[in-house]
């Protein structure tokens, strides 16, 4: 189970997720703009690293190997988005992983009880519920289909390694800060490779933007690795993943994607699995 407390503030990081995801959909130049976001994130890190603590070295092995492991998080995530509406990647993506989560739990010594179990099998089945009938309509291609998966295992591998690191770390605020400062030096030395001037131009261009978009990411991560240390690792995974229905309604509004009565049916069975791991 998981505290109400815990809860709320895992809901304002769902909440914060899909809008930064949200954002970087809705850009002209997707890969620049998240970029400008990680970059912006790293800023961020390094102004408040000297006066948080070094986080514990058991965490080191684990930050490392999940810096690597989230640049090819960002690169699938832009194939992902440019292949397939957000109001079909995102919970594509974000419902696979949280099941993927779930099989891994004993690897960090967590206990998957049937509640949870079932909390997140609603979690997920609502979630892919739209999925599954774009998919059976033609309306989703076999190559968003592929980055979606591919990235939805990524994001449960680096949400099982970032949580055995949190926790290892003794402080999460700091292990999330050397995430984004390490990630912004790869990411930096990525852009520059494939874009060269271009980016840096565009970087300046985008700084108030990308501050802005480094508060939602800084956040929205934070507090679901801090919530980690307390509680059950597939439990924030699959409570986090209640983001698909803030993710759902900003594409429809914003963007001007479909909503439609499956996705809405969607979002409520993910609300129920919510409430089921919560309560149950």
């Amino acid at each position: 189970m998981i505290t109400t407390s815990v809860a709320l503030l895992v809901l304002l990081s769902a909440a914060m997720h899909a809008g930064w995801n949200f954002v970087v959909k809705a850009s002209a130049d997707r890969f620049l703009d998240f970029t400008a976001l990680v970059l912006a994130g790293g800023l961020v890190a390094a102004c408040t690293l000297p006066w948080l603590p070094t986080p514990a070295p058991a965490s080191w092995p684990w930050l490392a190997a999940t810096t690597f492991i989230h640049v090819g998080y960002y690169l699938l995530l832009m194939q992902a988005y440019r292949h397939a509406d957000l109001s079909i990647a995102y919970p594509l993506m974000r419902g696979s992983a949280p099941v993927m989560v779930a099989l891994a739990a004993p690897l960090a010594g967590d206990t998957v009880t049937p509640g949870l179990m079932l909390g997140i099998a609603l979690v997920a089945t609502g979630i892919a519920l739209p999925v599954g009938i774009g998919i059976r309509r033609g309306g989703v291609s076999r190559t968003g289909l592929g980055y979606g998966f591919a990235t939805a295992a990524v994001i449960a591998l680096y949400t099982m390694l970032d949580g055995i690191g949190a926790r290892h770390s003794g402080h999460a605020v700091a292990y999330t800060m050397w995430l984004f400062f390490l990630n912004a030096g790869l990411v930096l030395a990525l852009v520059i490779w494939r874009r060269g001037r271009v980016a840096l131009a565009h970087l300046r261009h985008r700084w108030l933007f990308s501050m802005i978009g480094s508060v939602l990411t800084i956040g929205s991560y934070g507090i679901v690795l801090w919530a980690m240390t307390v509680a059950s690792i597939p439990a924030v995974a699959a409570l986090r993943e209640t983001s698909v229905i803030f993710a759902a309604i900003l594409g429809a509004w914003l963007l001007k994607e479909r909503m439609g009565r499956w996705r809405i049916a969607g979002a409520m069975l993910v609300a129920l699995g919510a409430v089921a791991i919560r309560w149950i």
